[in-house]
């Protein structure tokens, strides 16, 4: 006597789903159910989750704040902005004029390889308009209107019109399908220490402090945690967000990429008071 065939993928999934959810909890609970069952793996479910969830987040709850934006003024020379570029590491820039209330456009970095070729070039003229979204938006109607105007960064405003900070399409995914690592972020654990400009180094915050004391010179103590970044959350005493400084062993350390939940990428430098020969070559 033949035994019964096993039920294949598609006929388990609809066994799974042969009763329409209510709502959005009895939909999840019948997608933690597959995930129980082997239907779904974890990665599945999990970017499943943070695209049902997107429609309850607001902008501000994901926006680069003001006071973390890194600008362009229209007062700096194009030197002056690609040393700048070269620092951060982002893609796309806020323009400003007076201040940051006063956003003129969006500069996208790969557009000063013109200025670098030997062709001229106008500041004003090569800018992006800029997207101006209300901090109440929500993540799933912001990221359809990023698919429809190709746009990936938007200008968050206040209710009375002031700069409250930005929003890219990135910050938008992340929601979705957790962190995302970029072009200019460090992945390679050979490529953890990146000299950056004029004796600035980006560090990823995953570095081990005993390959970080190696390159610097420094005396770093690895007894409470393994990782630079572990270090660092310890002299800040909470999760620092980008922008932050703090100095330590004759070093100026610059959050330069953090989320909620971890630190990402390090911005070092010789503190003011520190000779330049603590770096290493």
């Amino acid at each position: 006597m033949e035994s019964p065939s096993k039920p294949s993928l598609i006929d388990r999934i609809s066994a799974l789903l042969s009763r329409e959810p209510e709502d959005r909890e009895d939909l999840l609970a019948l997608l933690h159910a597959g995930f129980e069952r082997n239907l779904l793996d974890a990665e599945a479910l999990s970017i499943i989750e943070g695209a049902l969830q997107v429609s309850d987040i607001q902008v501000h709850d994901v926006m680069v704040s003001r006071a973390q934006m890194d600008c362009v003024s229209l007062e700096l020379s194009v030197d002056e902005i690609a040393n700048f570029v070269v620092d951060t590491g982002h893609s796309r820039f806020p323009v400003i004029g007076e201040d940051k209330d006063d956003v003129v456009g969006i500069l996208l970095a790969k557009d000063l390889l013109r200025y670098f070729a030997g062709r001229e070039l106008d500041l004003r003229s090569m800018l992006r308009p800029a997207v101006f979204i209300p901090e109440s938006k929500r993540l799933n109607v912001l990221l359809r209107e990023f698919r429809v105007s190709h746009n990936h960064m938007a200008v968050v405003v206040d209710e009375y019109g002031g700069v409250a900070g930005l929003v890219t399409i990135e910050d938008v995914l992340e929601q979705i399908v957790g962190d995302i690592e970029d072009e200019c972020d460090l992945d390679d654990i050979g490529d953890n220490i990146r000299l950056a400009y004029n004796g600035r180094y980006r560090v990823k915050a995953t570095t081990a402090i005993e390959d970080f004391n190696r390159a610097f010179a420094t005396e770093l103590s690895d007894d409470e945690y393994e990782t630079v970044g572990g270090l660092l959350m310890r002299q800040f005493g909470r999760l620092p967000q980008r922008g932050d400084t703090v100095e330590l062993a004759g070093l100026k350390f610059q959050v330069l990429r953090a989320d909620s939940r971890r630190l990402h990428s390090l911005l070092v430098e010789p503190a003011p008071e520190a000779p330049s020969e603590t770096v290493a070559r």
